[in-house]
């Protein structure tokens, strides 16, 4: 093995790693980043020495939390493309977005402390939002079914003010007739 190459994890500890994963977004959402690691550990189901050799900070945790939920989104649009036509995709795919934005925006303080080290969490995010919103959008061009006018960045900049206006749980009934809106806008002919 190359000298600096990681080893592939075995399946137990892939399995606990995202478990881990999952866990810590339910607790950050919840609980905020002040829930304490051991709390993450318990609703994952393993032990604290697990969480530490796989997140040995906080800050790692997090950091991996947020690459796994852009990752997860991001991963979504393959499946939606394969079992609902272009334009139902897309907007299943939105609320998925506001999901991702919801956990993101329980951890934005400890993101914000991240990039302040000089680390760069959100790393590609932006490119592969972007790039899984032209895969969207470009079936639902070839379906003929939104206008072909509008730019992929303009889609980000709408979900991005959408769920800036509108985080939190409290706000999703807002966010969601939000989403329709801007929908409704890019579609040609007869609106839902």
């Amino acid at each position: 093995m190359p000298e600096g190459a990681q080893r592939p994890l075995r399946a137990d500890a892939r399995r606990n790693r995202e478990k881990i994963l999952t866990a810590a977004v339910r607790v950050f959402t919840t609980e905020g980043l002040d829930a304490h690691m051991d709390r993450v550990a318990k609703e994952a189901g393993v032990g604290s020495a697990t969480l530490y050799r796989n997140f040995p900070t906080r800050e790692a945790l997090v950091e991996a939390v947020y690459r796994n939920e852009v990752a997860q989104l991001c991963d979504a649009v393959p499946t939606l493309l394969a079992a609902e036509p272009p334009l139902e995709a897309l907007r299943a795919w939105t609320r998925l977005f506001l999901d991702y934005v919801t956990a993101k925006y329980g951890m934005i303080d400890a993101l914000r402390a991240i990039a302040a080290t000089g680390s760069n969490p959100y790393g590609h995010s932006r490119e592969m939002i972007r790039a899984a919103i032209a895969s969207l959008m470009d079936a639902c061009t070839a379906a003929g079914v939104i206008r072909t006018d509008i730019r992929p960045a303009d889609v980000s900049a709408a979900l991005e003010g959408i769920a800036l206006t509108s985080a939190g749980a409290e706000h999703r009934p807002q966010a969601e007739r939000l989403l329709d809106l801007t929908l409704d806008g890019l579609t040609v002919g007869p609106r839902r």
